[in-house]
């Protein structure tokens, strides 16, 4: 496949190809028709046929061309299919058009300081799991690394000292960055406001430009609240983001608050869903997680 792409690549056998689709021609006649040189279109054929795509036999003087149309359609289906891949609904390319649309909405907003100050961001889950389990996943540093970051991002540092006052500190890269060598993909520091265990979680977080200070404010409240009977079997799960001190430089940021949180929420769904036994630190988690009672 590989020697394919790179034949079809050169614009002087893509034009060969095309002539070729129509019907078998000899050398003489692709060179007029290429308006190129015999020697220069007989070894951009050579090139051709090594790479499977064409084929060749001589007929007395003359050596005539042919397409072979296989190759091209195992390639087609493999393109197809590649695009198929990234056409699947609700997937990395969905979230990284909606990312794209945010931003440059946002972008065109951000004239001056302030711009998105008292914009808010609402998010409700009903979640599997008792109040005190989906409790444990917001403040326990060695579950919240575990869906505290959308899927392409992983978890790098996180402190979470879950009490008024408390420090937090949620450092990020990219998922594909093992071994750390990549710039840190982001980073947010702020503080816990409020704590009820198992009902209401409150704290200030501010992601960090490039240069080192905030890029704006996030207040967010969460909120908890039993389903079902009795004591409870689910967690309705409110979350409310309130935005201040928003600089002109905090657009990217903003933009990515819905579908980068959102599809966090979903990771803690699907953790939650997948039962008590997945509640544990995953092996080899890679994030220097640290927790403060």
């Amino acid at each position: 496949m590989d020697a394919l792409l790179a034949a079809l690549a050169d614009p002087a056998r893509w034009r060969l190809v095309n002539l070729l689709a129509e019907r078998p021609r000899s050398v003489g006649v692709l060179a007029r028709l290429a308006e190129a040189r015999q020697p220069q279109t007989t070894k951009h054929l050579q090139a051709l046929e090594r790479a499977g795509v064409v084929t060749s036999q001589r007929t007395g003087q003359r050596r005539v061309y042919a397409l072979r149309s296989a190759p091209l359609r195992e390639l087609a289906t493999v393109l197809t299919r590649l695009a198929d891949t990234a056409d699947q609904a609700e997937g990395p390319h969905a979230t990284y058009d909606r990312y794209g649309l945010s931003l440059h909405a946002e972008r065109l907003a951000a004239e001056e300081p302030g711009w998105a100050d008292g914009r808010s961001f609402r998010f409700l889950r009903s979640l599997p799991g008792r109040p005190e389990l989906v409790w444990r996943h917001l403040t326990e540093t060695s579950l919240l690394a575990r869906w505290w970051t959308p899927d392409d991002l992983r978890v790098s540092e996180l402190v979470f000292e879950a009490r008024p006052g408390g420090r937090i500190v949620h450092e990020y890269r990219d998922i594909e960055d093992a071994d750390g060598s990549d710039p840190v993909a982001g980073r947010a520091e702020g503080v816990v406001d409020d704590v009820r265990p198992a009902e209401r979680l409150t704290y200030r977080l501010s992601p960090l430009l490039p240069g080192g200070g905030p890029a704006f404010t996030a207040h967010v409240d969460l909120g908890l609240r039993p389903t079902g009977t009795g004591t409870g079997t689910g967690t309705d799960l409110d979350v409310h983001w309130r935005i201040t001190d928003s600089t002109v430089d905090s657009a990217d940021f903003i933009a990515g608050i819905e579908p980068g949180f959102g599809q966090s929420l979903d990771k803690l769904a699907a953790i939650l869903a997948a039962g008590p036994h997945d509640t544990a630190v995953a092996d080899g988690t890679d994030a220097d997680t640290r927790s403060a009672k």
